[in-house]
C-alpha cells in the first residue's frame, strides 16, 4: 500500500497518474466521496460519488480502511477492492490526507509505505491552485489556510519528496517503490528460492 499525501495543489494527483501509467503492477485505490464531481471527473474512476446516507452506512458497517472529513465533504477508502488487489499480488496506490494515512497505519502498518509530497514554496502552491481554475477564490484561500496544518504532519511519513519538478518527483517516488519491493520481508517465496539456489 503506497500512500501519497500533500496539501491540495502540491502535485500528488499528477505524480500518481504518472506512476500508474508507467507501472502495470500498481493500481489506484478509488476513494468514495460525498462531494459533487468536478468537471471531467468520472464516477468509479476518479472517485465513487455517493450521498451522505450511503457513506454513513459504509462507516457503520466498517467497510472503509480509512475515512475522513475534508472541507465539509466525506472521503473513505472501501476495504474490499484494496484487499482483492493485494491478494492478487498488485500494489495499491492511495491519494489520501494525513488523517487517512494515520488510519491506514493503524489498520495495516506492515503493508504501508507513506510518502509526503511538499511544494517547493508557498507561492508556488498558491500559483498551482489558481492555475487549476476549478475553485473560486474563497476555496483557494481556505486551501492555502489549511496547507500549513497539513504540511505540519510531514514527519509522520516514511519519505518526503519536494515536487519542484514533476519528472524528478515521479522518479523519486519510483525509487522508493522499487526499494520497498526489494525489502526482504516483502519478497514472497524468497526463503524457498534461496534454499533451491543454495542446495547442493
Amino acid at each position: 500500500m503506497l500512500v501519497l499525501s500533500s496539501p491540495s495543489g502540491a502535485g500528488k494527483s499528477t505524480i500518481a497518474h504518472a506512476l500508474l501509467a508507467r507501472d502495470a503492477n500498481l493500481s489506484m485505490s478509488v476513494s468514495m466521496t460525498t462531494r459533487p464531481p468536478r468537471p471531467g471527473e468520472i464516477d468509479g474512476k476518479d472517485y465513487i460519488f455517493v450521498d451522505v446516507a450511503t457513506y454513513q452506512a459504509m462507516v457503520a458497517s466498517d467497510r472503509f480502511l480509512e475515512h475522513a472529513t475534508v472541507f465539509d465533504n466525506h472521503y473513505g477508502t472501501p476495504r474490499e477492492a484494496v484487499e482483492a488487489a493485494m491478494s492478487e499480488g498488485r500494489d495499491v496506490l492511495f491519494d489520501v490526507d494525513w488523517q487517512g494515512t494515520q488510519q491506514l497505519r493503524q489498520n495495516a502498518r506492515a503493508d504501508l509505505v507513506s510518502v509526503f509530497i511538499l511544494p517547493p514554496s508557498r507561492a508556488e502552491l498558491e500559483r498551482r491552485l489558481r492555475a487549476r481554475a476549478q475553485d473560486p477564490d474563497e476555496v483557494v484561500r481556505r486551501r492555502m489556510a489549511k496547507a500549513a496544518d497539513e504540511m505540519s504532519h510531514w514527519a509522520e511519513y516514511d519519505y518526503v519528496v519536494v515536487n519542484a519538478s514533476v519528472d524528478e518527483a515521479v522518479a523519486g517516488v519510483e525509487a522508493i517503490l522499487a526499494a520497498e519491493r526489494l525489502r526482504r520481508d516483502r519478497r514472497i517465496g524468497l526463503a524457498a528460492f534461496v534454499a533451491a539456489v543454495s542446495a547442493r
